[in-house]
């Protein structure tokens, strides 16, 4: 399922709305008057201009001042998403949210003399390269859904102009990512030894719960735009074959293990955990 319009709601922002829009040969609406609108208003001249059915939701681009965000738009409701690193939220998380005792730190064997260069091969909004990147690690990443990874990138440069003007630790961590527009397996095929990360950091998409109000407005979004990720056991091998040091799988809870392969150990925490392979 792929977007099918582009709502610009920013009259700054139209060079770069048309552009994405020639980019997914999709139609562009000019809604630059509901620039200062409720969510309500926005909301209604969305639906007026798409028709959404009951099996299948449509997908909008919608280009704010403050940055791209897909909205999914269903009968009964419109969930949006971002990519996020400047937010008074992401900024709290980045001082208060535990530095390198958190789970992911340690998965990825972070220490107080190593951080490894990480290369996140299903990357979504980046959250957690923003978390690795925010800790000295040095992340490349690849997203393959072009309407994901231009969301990444709209919030990769959105952050980077906010914190030239505000927040210049925030530029040095945003300098440590770095966005490759490829899919993963091709990518970390063409790597040689020497370009090889010591990190090879997976996050594939799992099957949705019944229980949809247990899951992230995000996850929501993500589940009916991607599905899930069928070739994540064939990814798991490909990335061993590409790590210098470990490969980190993060998994739900309960989830099985990728392509039933036990890890060298595993994180749990209460609803996800970090499946580690090391490389021999």
């Amino acid at each position: 399922m792929k977007a099918s319009l582009l709502v610009t709601l920013c009259p700054t922002r139209k060079v770069q709305a048309q552009f994405l829009a020639d980019q997914f040969s999709i139609p562009i609406v000019d809604g630059s008057h509901l620039a200062f609108a409720k969510p309500r208003e926005i909301e209604g001249f969305v639906r007026s201009h798409v028709k959404p059915n009951h099996s299948e939701p449509c997908f909008v681009f919608l280009q704010y001042k403050q940055g791209l965000a897909l909205a999914q738009v269903a009968e009964d409701n419109l969930l949006s998403v971002r990519a996020d690193f400047s937010s008074s939220t992401v900024n709290y998380r980045r001082q208060k949210g535990g530095g390198k005792g958190q789970m992911i730190a340690k998965a990825i064997g972070l220490n107080s003399t190593t951080a490894p260069h990480v290369y996140d091969a299903t990357a979504g909004l980046g959250g957690d390269s923003f978390v690795l990147a925010s800790l000295g690690c040095s992340v490349t990443m690849t997203e393959r859904v072009p309407e994901v990874n231009a969301l990444l990138a709209d919030g990769l440069r959105v952050a980077h102009e906010w914190g030239s003007e505000k927040d210049q630790s925030l530029v040095a961590i945003l300098k440590r990512m770095t966005l490759v527009e490829s899919d993963a397996a091709e990518y970390m095929q063409t790597l040689d030894d020497v370009e090889k990360p010591e990190v090879v950091y997976l996050d594939p998409m799992f099957p949705q719960r019944k229980k949809s109000t247990q899951v992230k407005k995000e996850m929501q979004v993500f589940h009916q735009l991607i599905g899930t990720d069928s070739d994540a056991d064939l990814l798991l091998k490909i990335a061993q074959e590409s790590a210098q040091k470990r490969v980190v799988v993060k998994r739900p809870r309960i989830a099985p293990f990728l392509a039933g392969q036990e890890p060298n150990y595993l994180l749990e925490g209460k609803s996800n955990r970090f499946d580690v392979y090391l490389s021999h």
